[in-house]
């Protein structure tokens, strides 16, 4: 349900763009709890009708989690690519389209 929901969002918000506008953005932050520290850091830019963003998470126990995607919209029809890399090292890979 998250990936659908992402890639409705992702279809809503690119198309905007692909007159040739362009932004890019990142955040930074942390969060301390009883467990201790968690930070993420985060980048996204888009230009063109495309997107990509890199995501890095680390828990208080210092695993890391990774996720890095792609989005693009051309002619109504946008689709997702997304790797993620679990703390094991086991990789994810997930798609999604969506057509308008």
């Amino acid at each position: 349900m998250k990936t659908i929901a992402a890639t409705l969002l992702l279809a809503l918000v690119i198309p905007a763009f692909a007159a040739g506008d362009a932004f890019a953005l990142s955040r930074n932050g942390s969060t301390t709890g009883p467990r201790g520290t968690s930070t993420v850091s985060a980048t996204a830019n888009c230009a063109n009708g495309s997107c990509n963003r890199n995501v890095n998470r680390t828990g208080p126990t210092g695993n890391t989690y990774s996720r890095s995607g792609t989005a693009s919209c051309s002619g109504g029809h946008c689709t997702t690519n997304a790797v993620t890399v679990l703390p094991n090292g086991q990789t994810v890979t997930h798609q999604g389209s969506v057509s308008r």
